[in-house]
């Protein structure tokens, strides 16, 4: 009785925690996904709960199957599992594995990329040099390589690609050498030591702009290691084939390389060019789905004020069509 009034306590503590999570672009997504209907709904990044909790609230005729690859959203879940019996299930895994799951026709399917705030938040985790700790990186932090030992094993080829490629780094030459020369060091193991290093790489005249010389290496590394443009390539697609018809995919994105890929897949879907130079003609062309949003949704001036994290944030809409 103890443990099941202590336990009931705890859940009590994390429902109020998730209500404070700020949810990007909440209004827009539950206005997107049709909720009136009800129906089985995915949310492929749980993060935090918010969009899970508003889907399941909007009707009591809504499901929803949940995933995240990161352990301490395991806690958070079954917060939800207490509150909403026999309408939520959660899987602990990546969204790339989606065409694992046994559940088919989704009524609507969400997926809210990037690194939520309980992550960036996270000391700890490593993602952030705002705080000093262990170069960590990983979503899923009881599997996989460190950001720390990818620094210091990775090929140069690797290096050139996660900085000048993901990161999308200018003088990713000077960083890519600075980080081989200081293998071995304390350097490449804590946030605040390589964001040091890299600020030293660049060099002071390059320092005159918005952000920090480093965010956009430490950018370009976390995806290397949560291979996270390839999760996209893979899950997103996975998750429109197990839609019903008329179901609705939503994706939220929060920098150019994660929107490019679901820009493009969203086209195809559409029969639509995916790019300049994209000349098949229309004959060769399948058209399997609606745009809902020609224009991907941004976030409102309100929401920004609140939520600085949101001001990038892009909102793009699919409906199936039948086969």
């Amino acid at each position: 009785m103890l443990f099941a009034n202590f336990q009931s306590i705890v859940f009590e503590f994390i429902i109020r925690w998730m209500h404070q999570h700020i949810s990007v672009m909440l209004n827009e997504v539950i206005e997107a996904l049709a909720l009136e209907r009800g129906g089985l709904f995915l949310d492929a990044t749980f993060g935090g709960g918010g969009h899970t909790r508003a889907i399941l609230a909007a009707n009591d005729r809504t499901r929803v199957v949940a995933l995240d690859c990161d352990t301490q959203a395991t806690q958070r879940a079954q917060a939800l599992q207490v509150q909403y019996p026999g309408r939520f299930t959660f899987y602990h895994q990546n969204f790339a594995q989606v065409d694992d799951l046994q559940e088919m026709g989704f009524a609507g399917a969400l997926f809210d990329l990037g690194v939520s705030s309980f992550q960036l938040d996270a000391t700890e985790r490593g993602f952030s040099f705002r705080n000093n700790a262990p170069i960590d990186m990983r979503m899923d932090a009881s599997s996989g390589q460190s950001a720390s030992y990818f620094l210091e094993h990775a090929s140069r080829e690797e290096l050139v690609k996660a900085v000048r490629d993901y990161g999308e780094e200018g003088r990713w030459r000077q960083v890519v050498e600075a980080i081989l020369a200081a293998r071995g060091t304390e350097q490449l193991r804590y946030t605040h030591a390589f964001a040091t290093l890299i600020e030293s790489a660049i060099g002071k005249r390059y320092h005159r702009q918005k952000i920090h010389p480093a965010t956009k290496t430490f950018q370009g590394i976390r995806i290397a290691v949560n291979r996270e443009l390839e999760a996209i390539e893979r899950g997103i697609p996975a998750a429109f084939e197990k839609l019903e018809s008329a179901g609705i995919l939503a994706v939220i994105s929060f920098h150019s390389l994660e929107d490019r890929p679901v820009k493009r897949y969203f086209k195809h879907l559409a029969g639509r060019p995916e790019h300049r130079l994209d000349n098949r003609t229309q004959d060769e062309r399948v058209v399997r789905a609606k745009m809902i949003t020609r224009k991907p949704v941004t976030p409102t001036e309100q929401e920004i004020a609140q939520n600085s994290r949101s001001r990038s944030a892009k909102l793009r809409v699919i409906q199936k069509l039948a086969n």
